[in-house]
């Protein structure tokens, strides 16, 4: 029997252990000092056990999942070195920074036992174990960071593991982890925030920015909605990168400042041509570090139930809508929906049933 320990069974943690849940021969386990978390995880029949021990979640665990936010890794891995664990147990986390964990447990003694940093990058608007769900990493990437020093043949029994989550598996050393993850997720935060707030500022003195800013505003910048306390620990941990990256980051800006002042309108073409080109390029509808919404639109007559009859048409079908916004509807003139689904699959299927009967958009 593998036992697998789980510390911190939230919505990452949860997805995971209901993952490896459906793999023969596994014993999941989950780990949280409240024992309302404990109950509810055996309540949901999330884990198979739940236990408020460190010690006893720990013991004996052939793999072990450090599913806390990035200030908890470390602590985490100095009670772990303090513990007998099994030879050769595997010990992972599932931070969005890699080298400063991966440092930490080349630092320390966690005896017979082989640290290998991991990044799953998949996640919902919704957190906690109660999101959970077996699905949560398929087609996503899960990334490996092992050292230098790592056995081919733990990272093989991690890998045959994370199978089982069905993410599309990728190994990048610690270091370049952070660099390329600090650009296309912590970076994007960091803009957002900053980009909002300045917003705020013009709005205290008119409070016309906030009407207007009710729509396409709201959308491009809803990562600055993010847990302040995750984010606060994510980028003082990745600091350094995200200090070069700010510094290119401005040279960007002033550059933009150069074209405007200059009146450089091929310049500023140019600018935007070549970030069309190179956003093109990126792959669509695949899993990221930064989740994706999807959304269609449809032009609908303005006659009375029909925004029922498309609902009524998605329930019936088991078509999961998250949201639904009347962007226009005036008499005598077509209105546009938006519709927006969390799951790639309940949009396709939405597109599949009402482009029978309405002009839909993608």
């Amino acid at each position: 029997m593998t036992k697998i320990a789980i510390f911190g069974v939230g919505l990452i943690g949860g997805s995971l252990a209901l993952s490896f849940k459906s793999k023969p021969g596994v014993t999941v386990i989950g780990h949280s000092n409240n024992p309302a978390s404990v109950e509810k995880y055996m309540k949901r029949e999330v884990v198979d056990y739940a236990t408020t021990s460190f010690d006893e979640a720990a013991e004996g665990a052939d793999f072990i999942f450090l599913c806390g936010p990035v200030s908890s890794l470390e602590p985490y891995l100095e009670k772990l070195s303090k513990l007998t664990l099994k030879p050769g147990c595997i010990v992972t986390d599932v931070g969005s920074t890699k080298a400063s964990v991966s440092a930490c447990a080349e630092r320390l003694n966690l005896g017979g036992a082989v640290f290998i940093g991991g990044h799953p990058m998949a996640g919902k608007e919704k957190s906690g174990v109660e999101a959970a769900t077996s699905h949560l990493f398929e087609n996503a990437f899960y990334v490996l960071t092992p050292s230098e020093g790592t056995p081919q043949e733990a990272y093989d029994r991690l890998a045959e593991l994370l199978e089982w989550t069905r993410a599309h598996l990728i190994k990048v050393e610690p270091k370049h982890h952070d660099e390329i993850v600090g650009a296309i997720s912590h970076l994007p935060h960091i803009i957002a925030v900053a980009l909002v707030n300045q917003v705020a500022k013009y709005n205290e003195a008119d409070e016309l920015y906030s009407d207007l800013a009710a729509g396409g505003f709201r959308d491009i910048t809803r990562i600055a909605s993010s847990d302040p306390i995750i984010w606060r620990d994510i980028l003082i941990n990745n600091k350094e990168v995200m200090l070069r990256l700010l510094q290119d980051w401005n040279r960007e800006v002033a550059s933009f400042v150069r074209l405007l002042e200059t009146g450089d309108a091929e310049g500023i073409e140019r600018e935007f041509a070549s970030a069309n080109r190179f956003r093109g390029s990126l792959p669509e509808r695949r899993k990221g570090v930064i989740h994706s919404f999807y959304d269609i639109y449809v032009d609908v007559p303005d006659h009375p139930g029909i925004i029922g009859q498309i609902t009524t048409l998605l329930g019936n079908h088991r078509v999961n809508l998250s949201n639904i916004q009347i962007i226009e509807s005036r008499e005598d003139i077509p209105g546009v929906l938006r519709l927006s689904f969390k799951e790639e699959h309940h949009m396709d299927k939405a597109l599949e049933l009402l482009k029978k009967d309405y002009a839909v958009h993608v």
